[in-house]
């Protein structure tokens, strides 16, 4: 059970007491992500979060700031996404009051000096390297600039160097006035608490929280004609692809066979394309299809690790499995596996107080509505196989298919051919 309070200001307050539990987690998150920068700030949502743990007035540098839930034993991060931006901690309990002090100083009081942003751009920078050498990372990235292109939803997360490297403070506190506000913010606290007791606390710590509106994103655009291929050159020893399909967003009713369909081609061990590219044939050790949905877009895509030599040969056979599904019923048992998983994956999942916490913020904060897991497990057994026929006709089309490749290429025009279906 979860209780939402609404405060006069906009902030919103959910709170989740869990039995057999004696860890609490508090997560503030808020609406804003990569998808509300502009080119000229691209990369800001992710440093900001960075900034917020160089210190504040109470605890005046980094190490102040960390060791205080070090001496707990409590483990705390943050993350930036494209829709939303998350602060969080984790505890004992008996620190529930710590880490709520914690949270609401960092993220209402960080001083954002421009001696630690210059400093940090050397983090943000190394951080991006990593990425650009970790190809397995890289490809959602260059898989999105090829849906999306230059807007807001196809660039990345962490920014691009250049720009970094030219913001300054007044960037900083731009951005966060017009985002960072009451009405664009949600606190849960999940754990072993008292739903009431932790209500107040909140009210208490967040009272100086912006009332201001918040800005909202531009709208995505979406158009494509004829299948697109992007070639990313790097000699690697494996080729990383991503390849796969637009399709629904986040308040589509058909987004819940589309999850199914990908669970069922790459969800899990005995899924058709580990089966088919991993186990009868050896070209790929990792294989995988999620869906993935915002709340204006939406797609399916399968992400493998292909030896060079093999990359031609898994893209028909990827192709292949998206032709069969689309071309005939999947049985009752095969459905009933799919489905049995993500509800037994979900049930799993939210064990854990800090996945509480980001079950029921997420939901709220981008379809400003919760679902329980039961509901949600009513909506997958309402999925026919015929709906997942419909599904699979529907976005397994030509016009909507899209391939990027990180691998020692140089042209792509081999790959285009065969991106048929």
């Amino acid at each position: 059970m979860y209780k939402k309070t609404t405060l006069k200001n906009g902030l919103r307050i959910i709170t989740v007491p869990m039995k057999n539990t004696q860890a609490v987690t508090v997560l503030v998150l808020v609406g804003t992500g990569s998808k509300y920068e502009t080119k000229d700030i691209n990369g800001i949502s992710h440093f900001l979060e960075h900034m917020f743990f160089k210190g504040t007035k109470k605890r005046p540098n980094t190490l102040k700031i960390t060791e205080i839930l070090d001496k707990v034993g409590g483990i705390y991060n943050a993350f930036t996404e494209k829709e939303f931006t998350g602060y969080w901690a984790k505890v004992d309990s008996r620190h529930t009051d710590l880490a709520i002090d914690w949270v609401s100083d960092n993220f209402l009081n960080s001083k954002i000096e421009e001696e630690e942003i210059e400093r940090e751009k050397g983090t943000i920078i190394e951080e991006m390297n990593m990425y650009l050498d970790t190809p397995m990372l890289h490809i959602g990235d260059l898989w999105e600039k090829l849906l999306y292109g230059d807007q807001p939803a196809g660039w990345l997360i962490i920014g691009e160097k250049e720009i970094v490297k030219r913001l300054k403070r007044k960037h900083f506190l731009d951005y966060s006035k017009n985002h960072y506000t009451a009405k664009n913010t949600i606190i849960c606290v999940a754990g072993n608490i008292d739903g009431k007791s932790v209500e107040n606390k909140i009210k208490k710590y967040f009272k100086n929280i912006r009332k201001i509106a918040p800005k909202r994103k531009p709208k995505v655009i979406e158009k494509q004609t004829k299948p697109k291929c992007l070639v990313h050159f790097k000699k690697t020893d494996q080729t990383h692809l991503a390849l796969g399909v637009r399709g629904y967003d986040l308040f589509s009713p058909k987004k819940y066979a589309q999850a199914l369909l990908a669970t069922i081609l790459g969800g899990f061990m005995s899924s058709r394309l580990f089966i088919s590219i991993r186990e009868r044939r050896g070209l790929a050790y990792y294989i995988k299809t999620p869906a993935e949905t915002y709340t204006d877009t939406g797609y399916l895509v399968t992400l493998a690790g292909i030896r060079n030599e093999k990359v031609e040969e898994a893209i028909t056979l990827i192709l292949k499995e998206y032709k069969s599904i689309k071309d005939r019923n999947i049985t009752k048992a095969e459905l009933q596996k799919a489905k049995d998983y993500l509800k037994g994956t979900l049930t799993l999942s939210l064990e854990s107080s800090d996945a509480q916490a980001s079950f029921y913020t997420g939901q709220e904060l981008l379809t400003g509505k919760i679902s329980t897991p039961e509901q949600e497990f009513k909506k997958i057994d309402q999925v026919t196989e015929n709906d997942i026929l419909k599904v699979a006709k529907d976005i397994f089309q030509p016009e909507k298919l899209n391939l990027a490749l990180i691998g020692p290429f140089k042209n792509k025009e081999k790959f285009e051919k065969i991106l048929k279906i």
